[in-house]
């Protein structure tokens, strides 16, 4: 009874996906999707697909009394209410996209409301996976004070055999869901010990 009770009592962690791509056969947003699918045989963990794609572009003059667009409004709301991050986040010129570092952008606006959260990051594409996208999130992660777990690292070349991904860009390789399902219980583990910390 006593141990049921604990399993009840277990906060249900609340996951803000976000992909850094806008294709929509994206193998970043097949990772995202699977983590989804995943996270489902996770207890105690949910995760929510924040869309980007309706975000304008950074633009301070859109800042009128305090307040945003309302779709930037919206878009800091999901992001200050989740308890965590997954960003799947594709490696553009070595870097993190466009779309992606607006979003950030947005939600860093005062009151900064990615500050003291945990965050994982996955990424695939060719050659070394998105890791360097990857090192350069981290970069970012600093200043607006995110909490990145460290292991299990994820970089998946989506391009070498055998193929991870079916035609529309669904994640189809059992290996690779397992090691995205490590990702998300390491995601899950840091950020209950981050709250325990601040509660």
């Amino acid at each position: 009874m006593q141990a049921a009770a604990v399993m009840a009592a277990q906060p249900v962690i609340k996951v803000a996906g976000l992909c850094g791509s806008l294709r929509k056969g994206s193998y970043n947003r097949g990772l995202l999707l699977a983590a989804m699918e995943i996270c489902k045989d996770i207890k105690g963990m949910e995760i929510e697909y924040v869309d980007i794609s309706p975000l304008p572009f950074l633009n301070t003059d859109l800042e009128v009394n305090g307040t945003y667009p309302a779709v930037v409004e919206v878009f800091r709301k999901k992001i200050e209410e989740a308890d965590c991050y997954l960003f799947a986040s594709p490696e553009y010129n070595y870097s993190v996209t466009g779309p992606l570092k607006n979003a950030i952008d947005w939600a860093s606006r005062p009151p900064n409301v990615w500050a003291d959260k945990a965050a994982a990051i996955v990424s695939a594409g060719g050659g070394f996976g998105g890791g360097r996208a990857q090192y350069h999130l981290r970069q970012i992660g600093v200043y607006l004070d995110l909490h990145f777990i460290n292991k299990p690292e994820f970089f998946l070349n989506a391009f070498q055999p055998p193929s991870k991904f079916d035609s529309d860009g669904v994640l189809t390789d059992e290996e690779t869901k397992q090691k995205l399902r490590a990702v998300l219980l390491s995601l899950q583990a840091f950020t209950l010990r981050l709250k325990g910390k601040c509660e």
